[in-house]
């Protein structure tokens, strides 16, 4: 099976807050033929979020698929709550960084 970068066949990779205690990644495909495929095989799951995250598979809360503007959304649970002590990224849009490096199956 063929593998491009997630940066290829992706018009937007982001993360934002999903309020202070939530994290949300959203990745919109160029094309709808990336996204089907990528949905048929179920790549992506709450397994791979977690993996590429390094947290367990129950912070991640919920992956969706979403067909009008294929995309994929990810709800992660923040490590630490948003403008706490420590917190290095307050709004969540700097978050999205280890699926820059990510390569995915593509349909032949």
């Amino acid at each position: 099976m063929t593998e491009a970068p997630l940066t290829d066949i992706a018009a937007v990779i982001r993360s934002k807050n999903a309020g202070p205690y939530e994290l949300t990644l959203d990745i919109m495909f160029k094309d709808e033929k990336h996204y089907r495929f990528l949905k048929q095989i179920d790549y992506f799951t709450r397994e791979l979020f977690a993996g590429l995250y390094g947290i367990s598979v129950e912070n991640i809360l919920k992956v969706v698929y979403f067909d009008p503007a294929s995309a994929v959304k990810c709800t992660l649970v923040r490590s630490l709550v948003s403008g706490s002590i420590g917190d290095s990224d307050v709004y969540g849009a700097q978050q999205h960084a280890p699926l820059l490096f990510l390569k995915v199956p593509v349909a032949d």
